[in-house]
């Protein structure tokens, strides 16, 4: 499944330079763009995405997988889609942008009580800003965040700036995998 999601952020997310073009939202130019949401939201793409999310999180005690909204909301679901189907059911959640300001004023959208244990999931990190954001805003919530599951690591110092707020992070595809298939494949042509 890996080789397969490779290939579709390849070919559907990853973009690559060799001189930096891509503004990234920190403002830097990058020689790298990486949209997983044309992945994210595709059939297949969610379907392998929820599969090696959940095998990645399936023997944590979390009860509850969920980020910051919109990067994590896909994946959230798919993946508690696909723990449902392997009967160890976790809730997905979602955390705002912006508090909500009317009726239960809080950061946290999904069926989550204090004290539980949750995963928090980013689609790509760059420098873990937002990352970090979501944790911060989820322990703020009251949940006990256990791990965190990136699936696109640019590689950028973002897992390191994360690892001083949670230990244990899980990354499904790095940005050398992502070059190594598109040096294969510009190899082959």
């Amino acid at each position: 499944m890996k080789k397969r999601l490779i290939e579709l952020l390849c070919t559907k997310s990853f973009k690559y330079s060799k001189e930096p073009i891509f503004k990234l939202a920190s403002g830097r130019m990058s020689q790298f763009y990486i949209n997983c949401k044309p992945v994210i939201l595709d059939p297949e793409g969610i379907y392998i995405v929820g599969h090696l999310v959940f095998n990645e999180i399936r023997n944590s005690e979390c009860t509850g997988v969920g980020g910051l909204t919109f990067g994590a909301d896909p994946i959230s679901v798919a993946t508690s889609f696909v723990s449902y189907l392997e009967k160890k059911p976790i809730k997905a959640f979602s955390i705002r942008k912006e508090k909500k300001d009317h009726g239960m004023i809080k950061w946290v959208e999904g069926d989550m009580s204090v004290g539980e244990k949750v995963v928090i999931i980013e689609d790509v990190v760059t420098t873990g800003g937002s990352t970090i954001k979501a944790i911060q805003r989820a322990k703020e919530q009251g949940l006990d965040v256990i791990q965190v599951v990136t699936l696109v690591d640019r590689q950028e110092g973002g897992i390191e700036n994360i690892n001083q707020h949670v230990k244990n992070i899980s990354t499904i595809v790095t940005r050398d995998e992502l070059m190594s298939w598109i040096t294969k494949k510009s190899l082959n042509n």
